[in-house]
C-alpha cells in the first residue's frame, strides 16, 4: 500500500507562524543592534525588519514551489 502524502493545506498550515516568528527575530537582532550601536533614525531595526520580510517571503515560496512539485 503506498504511503499517504499529507493534504496540501496542512503543509502550509502554519506559513502564517512562521512568517510571523521570522520577522519578529530579524526584528529583535534590529533592535538589539540599536542598542549596541546607537544611533538616530534605528537604521538596524528597520533594515532587519524588511530582510526578514524578505527571507519570510523567499522562505514561503520555497515551500510552495515544493509542494507544486
Amino acid at each position: 500500500m503506498p504511503k499517504k502524502q499529507p493534504n496540501k493545506y496542512f503543509r502550509l498550515a502554519g506559513a502564517g507562524m512562521q512568517m510571523g516568528i521570522t520577522i519578529y527575530l530579524f526584528s529583535m537582532l534590529g533592535k538589539w543592534l540599536d542598542v549596541q550601536y546607537p544611533n538616530d533614525k534605528h537604521w538596524y531595526n528597520s533594515g532587519f525588519v524588511l530582510l526578514g520580510v524578505f527571507v519570510s517571503m523567499y522562505l514561503l515560496i520555497s515551500q510552495l514551489n515544493k509542494i507544486n512539485d
